[in-house]
């Protein structure tokens, strides 16, 4: 996977994040930047921690399947992007609370890095360099939630959709590359 596939992987998976970093701004009355700081590092981390996590398990069961991996790492990415796009037409009224409680924390950073678990496990396939991988994923989403935070702070709901389904499709996109690659290239 080059640099620049991995950069748009990043952002795709740092997407769910964002949302929910919105959510965080626009419940805050005013941006406060050491929240803002905190909020980044919990989806961050998990962000960086999930595909670590894929790639062990892949790695596992790689050799029995190698055949078969960019079918696998292609029907993932589309599921992910897939249901990415399926929610952001999902126009509920999300509220958040300005809480950056540990237990509540740790289950949104959870959450949104579940789809980060799959795309671990395709690595494992691709033969991914891990460090540098998990290393872009954990940085740009730290960098997008922190943006996001300030934005959901200014402008409110008004991106959330839109970046759920620009997540949707760069994951779909990634996962189309891998397929035709081994397939035709």
């Amino acid at each position: 996977m080059s640099p620049f596939e991995l950069f748009f992987l990043a952002i795709g998976l740092s997407m769910d994040a964002f949302a929910v970093a919105i959510c965080k701004g626009l419940s805050s009355k005013h941006f406060n930047q050491k929240h803002a700081v905190i909020i980044a590092l919990y989806f961050g981390t998990f962000q960086a921690l999930m595909p670590a996590i894929g790639y062990l398990l892949g790695s596992r069961f790689q050799q029995s399947i190698t055949a078969y991996d960019h079918w696998i790492a292609f029907i993932l990415l589309v599921l992910i992007g897939g249901n990415m796009i399926k929610e952001s037409f999902d126009h509920k009224t999300e509220t958040s609370s300005p809480s950056i409680h540990f237990q509540e924390m740790l289950i949104l950073a959870i959450a949104t890095s579940i789809d980060a678990l799959a795309v671990g496990v395709t690595f494992a396939f691709l033969q991914v360099s891990l460090i540098p991988a998990v290393s872009t994923i954990g940085i740009i989403t730290f960098m997008i939630s922190v943006l996001g935070v300030k934005i959901g702070n200014v402008f409110g709901m008004k991106y959330k959709s839109k970046a759920e389904f620009a997540g949707g499709v760069i994951l779909i996109l990634i996962g189309g590359k891998i397929l035709m690659e081994h397939l035709f290239f």
